[in-house]
Order: structure tokens, then sequence, then C-alpha cells
């Protein structure tokens, strides 16, 4: 995964166009505006007080959720596989990762764990490693949460098979998610699926949406697993 996207890194925004989530949203800042904005609430109700939190965002691409979320905790930490994707952070506090489920940093040692449409470019047996050290990374009462196409929405399915960047992607269900933590001693405590309206729509009716987020029809999901 590290070279495919190293090889994507330059043109990687030009890459994810398509007519269908064009139209979705003004750009593509929105769809990682909208996973802060669910987990910044989500923290809030779990944690109170998350300018206390200790962040780490895995697969962090070129830092675009931890742009969002960075002011308002007290650690945001970024690793990613490509080298060429994290040469674009800037000075977020991001580190090269050796490998997909090689995470370099001490046990116990965050409060919050984020990976954002990552699981979809590994096999199985990837996805189970790097889950299982995404909960070593977790102190005890940590979260890690799992942001995923939901693959029962059509239009998600239609975009995936047509982004150059998700040619060999395969995506995961939420039930398949849920399994992934509970195999590595997770609880799994909840599923969101959001997406359901169009960015000028959501920003007039953002609550119609959140009430809707037991139902699985969201352009996307996140599984949400505790220690």
């Amino acid at each position: 995964m590290s070279a495919e996207f190293d090889n994507y890194a330059r043109d990687y925004n030009d890459l994810l166009k398509d007519p269908i989530r064009d139209r979705f949203a003004h750009d593509g800042a929105f769809f990682h505006w909208r996973k802060w904005d669910l987990l910044s609430k989500l923290l809030t109700a779990r944690f109170g007080d998350i300018k206390k939190l200790r962040w780490l965002d895995i697969g962090c691409g070129k830092g675009e959720l931890l742009r969002f979320g960075k002011d308002s905790v007290g650690e945001a930490h970024g690793c990613d596989p490509s080298r060429e994707m994290l040469a674009e952070t800037g000075d977020l506090n991001v580190v090269w990762q050796p490998g997909i489920a090689e995470l370099p940093f001490e046990s116990n040692s965050f409060d919050v764990v984020t990976a954002a449409c990552v699981y979809h470019h590994m096999d199985d047996d990837s996805q189970t490693k790097l889950t299982a050290d995404a909960f070593r990374l977790m102190r005890k009462g940590a979260i890690f949460v799992i942001f995923e196409h939901n693959p029962w929405n059509p239009a998600t399915r239609l975009i995936v098979s047509r982004t150059p960047v998700d040619a060999n992607a395969v995506l995961l269900t939420a039930p398949k998610t849920r399994g992934l933590m509970r195999r590595v001693g997770m609880t799994s405590v909840d599923t969101n699926f959001y997406l359901f309206f169009p960015e000028p729509i959501y920003k007039k009716i953002g609550a119609v949406e959140r009430m809707l987020g037991w139902l699985p029809g969201g352009g996307q999901y996140a599984v949400i697993g505790t220690k």
C-alpha cells in the first residue's frame, strides 16, 4: 500500500474526483470535516473535556482529518506508510509507519485512535494485525474509531468502482468491521452511519442525519470499539 500511495500522492485530490462525489460536496474537505464533526461529538459525549485527550490517526495520509481536530485535543499524532503522502503534512505531528501493521508508538499511550478509509485497502490478515496493534496502543477506556465506505450504499459502490486510488479496494461491511474489533479483544460499542445528505443540505438539517445514524444507508459508517 505504501508504494501504491507514493505513486498517487502528487495527484491524489484529482484522482478522487467523480461526478457524484463532486455534486455531493463543494470539495473533498467536507468528507474529512464530517468525520471530525462525528468524532468530536462522540468524544465530548464520552470524555467531556477533550482537551486532555491524546489522539492517533492511523493512515493519516496528507493529514486532512488531523487538521480539523488538532487544536481541539491535547495531542494529535498521525502515521502513514507512504512517505510521499506524509511529505505534504506540513508541521503536523506525524511519523512514517514502517509497515501496515507496525505502529511506531508505545503501548497504552492513546485515548483515541482512528483509521479513516484505511481498511478497504488491506487484505484480511493485515486488517486483523492492524486492529490488534491499535488495541495495543489504547489506554484502558480508550476508543478506536474505524471510518469506512458503506458497501450497502449503491452510490458509494459506484464511486469506489471508478476511483483510481480504490482500484484494489475491497469494501467492508459494518458487521465485518465490528468482528475485527471483537476478535482482538475490543468491545464494539456503537455503529454510526453518515453521509446521507449532500453538504448544502447537511449544513441546514444536520440534526436529522445524526438521528439516522442507526440506518445502514449512509455513504460511510463509523464503528467504535473500546478497551
